[in-house]
């Protein structure tokens, strides 16, 4: 006889655990077993096993590494079959991405919220559980670590991002990629399923310490300033996301390429969709000339999960050159 579908669903609170809190507004408050229970997920899996784990109870800007390197201890742990991970959506992206680079248990993670908190008419919680339900559990996602499921698409984590504020058609991995695939009629299709990295971070110890990395967007008329504030600071490193394929103002360069000589800097491109540059523009501040002042090439990563590998390279103890080798 076939095994049952085990399922473990971890909660982060966010908008899709939120309810009335007496301020007017809402505020984090069920947990995973309350919003999985709107889901349906009997009527797909009559003898589906789901456990359910409250991993924290916060809102988005309040997800920390910390509780996403506890989820992935709770994959390592888990005897379920795949994983669905509830939270807030203004940084789904940045957790998707992170734990697509910790999860080395073998069982597969789908990352979900939603846009309309339980309240409101049209809620989109119940609907993105089910697909993330649908996608841990398919044997066509099996083999990816970490998707990022929403709105009946599957997005990976390297290239997915919030792209609007208030609509249940927020993530986008465009303008070029697109989503890896979808879900109609609880079938699951991935006909775009990326090729699966090894990560630097597979199979190591948890660090004892998150390193602290700033990230800075470059603006027009940006204040030098700016860095060396960074340089005061206590970072362990920064990523700057510069104009275009990753460029600051001439006026920045001498204030950068200290910053660089001080710490770790990555170089992102503002866009956040195609690759930074990094032989294209010889002009003083340029990518060319910040590149070998020694200012490491973002790639594929937008600066927000720039942000992340950089952050965990040196909370790993890693080289970041070596990290962001596998994102050119």
């Amino acid at each position: 006889m076939p095994e049952s579908p085990h399922l473990l669903v971890a909660a982060l609170g966010g908008t899709i655990a939120s309810t009335a809190d007496g301020s007017g507004g809402v505020a984090p408050a069920l947990s995973g077993a309350e919003i999985a229970a709107a889901a349906g997920l009997d009527e797909i899996w009559p003898d589906l096993r789901t456990d359910f784990t409250q991993v924290a109870q916060v809102s988005s800007a309040n997800v920390t590494l910390e509780m996403l390197l506890d989820v992935a201890h709770l994959a390592r742990e888990t005897e379920a079959h795949g994983i669905v991970l509830t939270q807030g959506t203004d940084t789904l992206e940045e957790s998707a991405f992170a734990l697509s680079l910790l999860n080395d248990s073998g069982v597969p993670i789908a990352v979900t919220g939603a846009m309309r908190n339980p309240t409101l008419p049209g809620a989109d919680g119940p609907a993105n559980v089910r697909s993330a339900a649908l996608t841990a559990l398919s044997p066509q996602a099996r083999h990816l670590p970490v998707t990022l499921v929403f709105n009946d698409e599957i997005h990976d984590p390297r290239h997915v991002r919030k792209a609007h504020v208030s609509s249940t058609a927020a993530f986008s991995s465009g303008p070029v990629l697109g989503a890896i695939g979808w879900i109609s009629e609880d079938v699951v299709r991935v006909p775009h399923a990326p090729a699966v990295l090894t990560s630097p971070f597979a199979r190591r110890e948890r660090p004892e310490a998150i390193a602290p990395v700033a990230l800075v967007e470059v603006g027009m008329g940006e204040p030098a300033e700016t860095f060396a504030h960074l340089a005061e600071a206590g970072f362990a490193g920064a990523v700057i996301a510069g104009v275009g394929g990753g460029h600051v103002a001439e006026h920045l360069v001498p204030a950068v390429t200290r910053l660089g000589a001080q710490m770790p800097v990555v170089l992102a491109s503002r866009p956040g969709a195609g690759a930074s540059l990094t032989r294209t523009y010889g002009y003083v501040g340029g990518e060319i000339g910040l590149l070998e002042a020694g200012l490491l090439p973002a790639g594929v990563l937008d600066a927000r999960k720039a942000r992340i590998a950089l952050t965990l390279a040196l909370s790993f103890g890693l080289d970041p050159a070596e990290v962001f080798a596998q994102f050119r």
